[in-house]
């Protein structure tokens, strides 16, 4: 079972915990204490030091950790034209928990330009990377789901239909252009899928405007497949479906089977990574839907939400379970989210962080070997 492609047997979502020197340094650029040239000569640092980290706990790949950001998605949605973000009313709802009011709504065309500042942020990755760099990016359907019909300019776009041709074409942009940055492992962050197994959550969406709920997994396929039908044959993307991640809290539950038959088998990735590290997530069974061949699903057994460090027998024995519903070499471990999908992380220490990808690939070589 060759591990030489990505998704690896071995592999990470994306976000890490901020080191206190970069959380020094947002702190001090924020009162106008440094340059921001000072604050990327931090930011610059930091990222070597946890590309170093990556490759040292034995990792066939390696992040920035999202460093440069202060959110998984909205950083890189105000890059694009035609989105801009505002001060909301009220942060995004976790349970238990609220973020800080910030949101983002479409006021003119979409469009992905080549001055984009994550394809600078891809080539530093790939300059100090020694193994495979992987470059996160939001999915496109992100850029509906949460903000939903209300906060989409009905002058720019008085149908939705439009909307979705623009959001497909631009995302195409998106993956070409990362992929003449030298990308070949492109990850599209995805809220939308976990949500959509959430009956909360389908109520909400309506309340946003969308009455079509239903056909809303229909639509994201469509967009997803269309933005993928120029991939490159060399370039692996996967998606992360996620269930909501701010400071250990989350949105969602529900199980995979209301989607999982249309996510995996409809849609055009070459890896899933999908969130198994809790009840929350219902059982392993809609493994079931992932197509015989090359596309791989990577098991999320590994909580990020928290620094107790998990069994190996038990993470042993759930790969074993989701053998029964999939073939184990089209399976890999990862933990089930990003460490920091905020600059605020997640409550664990970086200590903890990193006894949880060891363990992650102590697991994959004892499974799939080295």
């Amino acid at each position: 079972m060759p591990d030489t492609i990505a998704p690896y047997r071995a592999d990470e979502v994306g976000s890490l915990l901020r080191s206190a020197a970069l959380k020094s340094a947002r702190a001090r650029r924020s009162k106008g204490e440094i340059t921001p040239a000072e604050l990327k000569a931090v930011e610059d640092e930091e990222i070597r030091k946890i590309v170093r980290k990556q490759e040292e706990v034995g990792l066939k790949l390696a992040t920035d950790g999202e460093f440069r950001r202060t959110w998984w998605q909205f950083d890189f949605f105000e890059g694009l034209k035609g989105v801009e973000t505002y001060q909301a009313e009220q942060g995004i709802r976790f349970k238990g928990i609220e973020t800080t009011p910030r949101a983002i709504r479409v006021s003119g065309k979409l469009d992905f330009t080549d001055d984009h500042p994550f394809l600078e942020h891809f080539r530093f990755l790939a300059t100090n990377a020694k193994v495979t760099p992987k470059m996160t990016v939001p999915a496109p359907a992100n850029l509906h789901f949460r903000n939903g019909r209300k906060t989409i300019s009905k002058e720019v776009y008085p149908d939705l239909g439009p909307f979705f041709d623009d959001l497909a074409v631009t995302y195409g942009k998106v993956i070409k252009a990362f992929y003449d940055a030298g990308c070949r492992y492109l990850q599209l962050d995805d809220t939308t899928w976990g949500y959509l197994c959430s009956a909360d959550e389908r109520a909400l969406a309506k309340t946003r405007g969308d009455d079509n709920v239903d056909d809303l997994p229909a639509i994201y396929a469509d967009i997803t497949n269309r933005a993928l039908a120029s991939k490159p044959a060399d370039m692996v993307i996967t998606t992360h479906v996620c269930r909501g991640n701010f400071r250990s809290h989350w949105i969602s539950e529900g199980g995979y089977e209301p989607v999982a038959d249309l996510l995996l088998g409809g849609t055009s990735y070459d890896g899933y990574f999908m969130e198994w590290d809790t009840d929350r997530a219902g059982g392993l069974e809609p493994l079931r839907f992932l197509p015989k061949g090359k596309k791989r699903v990577v098991v999320g057994l590994v909580t990020s939400k928290s620094g107790q460090l998990e069994s190996k027998d038990d993470i042993m024995r759930r790969l074993d379970e989701a053998a029964k519903y999939a073939p184990l070499d089209q399976l890999c471990l990862s933990p089930q989210c990003g460490f920091a999908s905020t600059e605020e992380g997640n409550v664990l220490t970086e200590a903890e962080q990193w006894a949880k990808l060891r363990l992650v690939v102590d697991v994959a070589r004892e499974v799939w070997g080295p």
